[in-house]
């Protein structure tokens, strides 16, 4: 595609009638963002609807009002207490303002978000439930919802009565008027809409409400009185919303989706002629004009706000929400702008990414939508979508988050807690649903294709702030990973040698298991740090005799891989990585524990809030070195232009360390704290605040284990602080294969051994076909018997070079290419001993005793026949 439809003059000269792009900022938004967002330097922030981002003058504001002021409980009377009433009353009236209503139409009753807002409207509200002599209510809601709208049948059903949903096109076609003798029921109904999808952005109309409340539509045939839930979340943080002309009954609101400051705090605006109606059993500290502790007697205050305002406001977070309009207004000149700057830059970003093809005409991308982006009044900042390869097949929602990050591109996918427009866009069916769930999917996960069919989508949005080069950013980033010149590139095959052949002697070759080929020589240097047991029994090859046995103990029905006459398979590397995302430490032998290779990650680098740090966020880590020394009992940590520093081995658990709580990849485990001396030095390195914990091996079984189906006598294997399992297998067939690919990609022909190091394997076998280990199930090594648990799925960190700490993104997006349409590469594999008499080593050049698949279908890399692009 050429540049010109992705120049700013192009993006103004598509912009669509009344829509201004920028709020008179004739820099293109430059000043702003440097001022108020310098965070944003080099980041692509495209995830509005899930949440704004704050300005730096906003926090000022209020942290300068903090430092200036005192504020107290607004429950006391004191002065600082009476100054916290007075500013969180004009807070609510700045608020009323804000949807261009007064208090004597509407009261604004703080909750801790719009999740918050939905519960209190479910329990309240003046519900008939079945069985009574008067006609029951229903609770109807538009399957376009957020989850938290259709979750509120939960309470509703616990009422005994009736939820139902409610397509969009359904409610377009409800306009028959109730018979007028049925129009006079005053059973109450209550019927919920979003003023903006979430999921795709369409805006439904706000004329609804007062179309439902007088009659002109009927959601249901059924006689009663409807009021409206207008669930506002996703509209307000980019349109305004006038409650003087559209006068809903309940709007929640989250202020974290207008102002990305403060979070946890939303509220619930209450249409005064059915606040009287509402009801409250539990009454809250501040809610109580009188009570009795000792007899059932309370009466509640009379302002509908306190009634339901349960305890403690906080009061605080509402102050900082003066600050948030006060910013707001300042840095764009209203809600109006916003909304016309937001839906230029939607609109553009539209029309470019729905007009990029193939070179055989098919669509780059399907979007989901129920608009042409023409008009601001009925679709919002929203882009929801799914990338296709040429063939038209969905790439995975996960795959694209992973580029997208490789580009410091943030993005959202999945359903976006929306499972009604999720199926709706998507054609999911109900069976589907729990088909995924039955295949391993839940919300939330990265589990984005399952049978071939797409579990989510992608979806991008904008927010005041973001700008044209932000539009930009992102179609570059699309055209040049789909329609770059990879385009014609054919995927990654399987070598169709027969198994008898050896790899060429040019690249690799472990014929002899104590002769390695110059190009992986290994030093020696580690032999040292290996027990005398370990170096008498290090490095051996199984007797024939010996191999059977091992192989009946495996499987008694599974055949093997290797037979007699082919290639064996041989351990050709073997790393670890004693702190989680540093240096790798590469061993010739080595003791095997409980958790996998000894002392592979049990340690690792935590940021000032104690949040794992990995190359990820500092790709600097990968230069800092740790090696273990057995004899000495200790760990020596090196780094370029520092002193090395060691730590020591034993396990120091004692009165003195500090047991903390860390999680990995959402497990939880038992940490502690390795001391200030290692901090100092770990921070002066990366020149950030942070600070190295160990794993603490007393809760170690406790705390972190993975269920594995199919090992005998253990349900759960004990984990270090790894991701996903005790081990990952590579194979240099593999490496060499996808080398060859790669080379073709880059100016400069990448070393393997380089390539080797940036998988982070703890176990390289030289094995005669490439991809051959995704076939297996199980492998036995001496008397080491593994499972294989699943694939290993790519992320950026194999975009880091492992020597330098650069970047380089066409590594992950090679990658992509060569296996059709995901990033696996490599096998996780899980480990329990055999009962045997030999030593738990692992050694270089030991045989690998594979045991394949059984009726299970293999994912094999596409057919030489198709085209993947890159």
């Amino acid at each position: 595609m050429a540049a010109e439809p992705l120049s700013f003059r192009a993006f103004r000269a598509a912009r669509p009638a009344g829509c201004e792009y920028g709020y008179g900022h004739g820099d293109g938004l430059g000043a702003l963002r440097d001022r108020e967002f310098p965070r944003l330097r080099g980041i692509t922030y495209l995830d509005h609807a899930g949440s704004a981002l704050f300005p730096e003058s906003l926090l000022k504001a209020f942290t300068d009002d903090l430092r200036n002021n005192v504020y107290g409980n607004p429950h006391s009377q004191n002065i600082s207490s009476k100054l916290t009433y007075d500013t969180i009353e004009h807070v609510r009236y700045r608020i009323l303002q804000h949807f261009q209503t007064t208090a004597e139409d509407y009261t604004v009753i703080f909750t801790s978000g719009c999740t918050a807002a939905l519960k209190m409207i479910a329990e309240s509200f003046p519900w008939i439930p079945e069985g009574t002599k008067q006609p029951s209510s229903r609770f109807c809601y538009l399957t376009d919802s957020h989850t938290s709208v259709v979750g509120m049948r939960g309470i509703t059903a616990s009422m005994n009565v009736l939820s139902v949903p409610i397509k969009p096109k359904e409610i377009l076609l409800a306009k028959s008027r109730l018979p007028a003798e049925e129009q006079n029921c005053t059973t109450p109904h209550l019927f919920s809409y979003p003023a903006q999808s979430n999921f795709s952005g369409t805006k439904y109309p706000l004329s609804w409400i007062q179309d439902i409340k007088s009659g002109k539509l009927c959601p249901l045939k059924i006689p009663g009185k409807w009021f409206v839930l207008l669930d506002a979340a996703s509209y307000v943080s980019s349109s305004p919303l006038d409650l003087g002309v559209h006068q809903a009954d309940f709007i929640p609101i989250s202020f974290y989706k207008i102002f990305g400051f403060p979070t946890g705090l939303g509220a619930l605006l209450v249409n005064n002629r059915i606040a009287p109606l509402l009801r409250k059993t539990y009454f809250g500290g501040g809610t109580a004009a009188a009570y009795l502790a000792g007899e059932d007697f309370y009466f509640p205050r009379k302002s509908i706000a306190e009634r339901f305002e349960d305890g403690t406001v906080s009061f605080l977070d509402i102050i900082a929400l003066k600050h948030g309009f006060d910013v707001l207004e300042k840095l764009t000149g209203g809600m109006e702008k916003i909304k016309q700057h937001t839906f230029a830059l939607a609109h553009y970003t539209y029309t470019v990414l729905s007009n990029l093809k193939y070179a055989n005409g098919a669509p780059v991308v399907r979007i989901y939508s129920d608009t042409d982006f023409s008009n601001p009044d009925v679709q919002g900042p929203i882009i929801n979508f799914n990338v296709l390869d040429e063939n038209g097949e969905v790439l995975g929602f996960s795959q694209v988050d992973s580029m997208a990050s490789l580009h410091n591109i943030h993005v959202r996918t999945g359903c976006f807690c929306n499972t009604g427009a999720c199926q709706m866009h998507l054609d999911i069916s109900n069976e589907d649903i729990q088909r995924n769930l039955q295949a391993g999917h839940v919300c939330g996960d990265n589990i984005d294709l399952v049978d071939g069919r797409p579990t989510g989508s992608v979806r991008i949005s904008f927010g005041y702030m973001s700008s044209f080069e932000d539009a930009q950013t992102f179609l570059n980033f699309i055209i040049a990973t789909r329609l770059s010149k990879s385009d014609t590139e054919i995927p990654l095959q399987p070598v169709t040698k027969p198994m008898t052949e050896s790899v060429p002697n040019d690249h690799l070759s472990f014929n002899n298991a104590d002769k390695l080929s110059p190009v992986l020589q290994i030093p020696d240097r580690e032999l040292g740090n290996v027990s005398s047991e370990a170096k008498t029994i290090g490095k051996w090859q199984l007797s024939e005799p010996e191999a059977e046995s091992i192989r009946a103990a495996v499987s008694e029905t599974a055949v093997p891989t290797c037979r007699k006459g082919d290639k064996p398979i041989t351990i050709a590397k073997i790393y670890l990585y004693p702190i989680k995302s540093c240096s790798a430490f590469e061993v010739t032998e080595w003791p095997v524990g409980n958790q996998g290779l000894l002392y592979d990650r049990n340690w690792m680098v935590v940021n000032q809030n104690g949040v794992c740090m990995t190359q990820k966020q500092e790709p600097r880590l990968c230069l800092v070195n740790p090696s273990i020394d057995l004899k000495q009992k200790i760990m020596v940590i090196r780094a370029e232009g520092m002193d090395p520093i060691s730590v020591p081995l034993e396990d120091n658990t004692g009165k003195e360390a500090v047991i903390c709580e860390s999680k990995v990849c959402s497990h939880r485990v038992k940490t502690y704290d390795c001391g200030e001396r290692i901090a100092g030095w770990l921070s002066t390195f990366l020149g950030r605040p942070c600070r190295l914990i160990r794993q603490s091996s007393d809760v170690k079984s406790k705390s972190h284990q993975k269920n594995t189906k199919g090992l005998s006598s253990a349900t759960n294997i004990s984990l270090s602080l790894v991701n996903e399992a005790q081990y990952l297998l590579i194979n240099v067939a593999s490496i060499l294969q996808l080398k060859e690919h790669i080379s073709a990609r880059l100016k400069e022909p990448l070393e393997i051994e380089e390539l080797i190091q940036r998988f982070r394997a703890n176990i390289v076998v030289s094995a005669p076909e490439s991809f051959e280990e995704e076939e297996w199930a199980e492998i036995s090594i001496g008397a080491l018997q593994f499972q294989v648990v699943g694939p290993c799925s790519r992320c950026q960190i194999i975009c880091i070079d492992q020597q330098s700490g650069e970047r380089n993104k066409e590594i992950l997006q090679s990658l992509s290419a060569a296996r059709g349409r995901k990033t696996n590469f490599g096998i996780y594999l899980m480990n329990q001993p055999l009962l045997s008499s030999f030593s738990d080593i692992l050694s270089v050049g030991s045989q690998v005793l594979p045991v394949l698949k059984e009726n299970t279908e293999i994912q094999r890399p596409t057919s030489s026949e198709e085209k993947c692009s890159g």
